[in-house]
């Protein structure tokens, strides 16, 4: 077993129906799809394609990777701002 451990670079998979083709507004926030937390973007990719890829004949349907260990500062491993 190695000593090292892989770094956690949470990514968050979201998607839901815009208001708009050309927007990011959702049309219900009630009716987000929290695909799910990852402990990497290749793992958040292949879960936003496999989304994507279900909804394709929806084109008001959009699907998103937040980089969620973006929003947390590395030194303090506090969220910004706080």
């Amino acid at each position: 077993m190695s000593t090292t451990a892989k770094k956690q670079l949470p990514h968050l998979v979201f998607g839901g129906e815009l208001t708009s083709i050309d927007g990011n507004e959702f049309k219900d926030l009630s009716k987000l799809d929290i695909v799910g937390i990852y402990p990497d973007y290749a793992s958040a990719a292949a879960a936003w394609k496999a989304k994507a890829q279900q909804t394709v004949d929806n084109a008001m349907m959009r699907y998103f990777v937040v980089h969620l260990h973006r929003l947390l500062d590395p030194e303090t491993g506090k969220a910004h701002g706080e």
